[in-house]
């Protein structure tokens, strides 16, 4: 299957520009333990790529409803919300689902929760909702997400996209669709962010070592 870069660039995602990708093995930062293993172009191929999958094993794309987990998830799924028009001229809802309050970790953390943007367009009845998140791990983000889903009606199916599967499972979460696996350590953390700082312009998903903390993603 040919892929191709989509014609209007997703909000959140950079276009192309005439110089080759940069290598994944150049340093980022003058700190020796960070490197990066997406960059912007590859990030763009990967959307583009679970795009054309969401629309093969769907059969009605009318009953699709994406829902970005924040705060990664969320210009992931605007981008394929773009890519679902473009490759199957389908307009998608787009929710935005905030986990916090649903997460079974945060006592084990010690941490007093920040609640995020939630704005969900309409019910999710008998639709089929896609939820977005950029990095998946244990899967309790994702179970979380589950929970905080149910507010909002009683979808259909429920399917799941990952820009990146890090591993480390510790709930049985199936991840439908997969920008890329990335064997990483415990003691790694992988994330999504902007090369200009938060999650404007162009993208990169990024390793560094750190010390292991219990619980939560990633």
């Amino acid at each position: 299957m040919l892929l191709l870069p989509p014609a209007s660039t997703p909000p959140g995602l950079a276009p192309p520009s005439g110089a080759a990708p940069s290598s994944l093995s150049s340093p980022l930062d003058d700190s020796s333990n960070l490197r990066r293993v997406l960059d912007d172009v590859g990030i763009r191929r990967a959307l583009m790529r679970i795009a054309h999958e969401i629309a093969e094993r769907n059969e009605d794309l009318e009953e699709i409803y994406l829902v970005g987990i924040p705060n990664g998830g969320v210009p992931l799924a605007r981008a394929l919300a773009e890519n679902l028009t473009q490759v199957a001229e389908v307009s998608a809802p787009l929710g935005i689902l905030d986990t916090t309050l649903y997460r079974d970790d945060l006592k084990l953390r010690g941490e007093r929760p920040l609640l995020r943007e939630t704005e969900m367009p309409s019910s999710v009845d008998e639709r089929v909702v896609i939820l977005v998140e950029d990095v998946v791990s244990t899967g309790r983000t994702i179970r979380a997400a589950m929970d905080a889903l149910m507010d909002f009606g009683r979808p259909r199916a429920v399917q799941v996209v990952a820009l990146v599967d890090r591993g480390h499972r510790e709930l049985p979460i199936k991840i439908d669709y997969v920008g890329k696996n990335i064997p990483t350590q415990p003691g790694e953390k992988v994330t999504l962010r902007g090369v200009e700082g938060g999650l404007e312009g162009p993208l990169e998903v990024v390793v560094q070592h750190q010390p292991s903390r219990a619980g939560g993603e990633p």
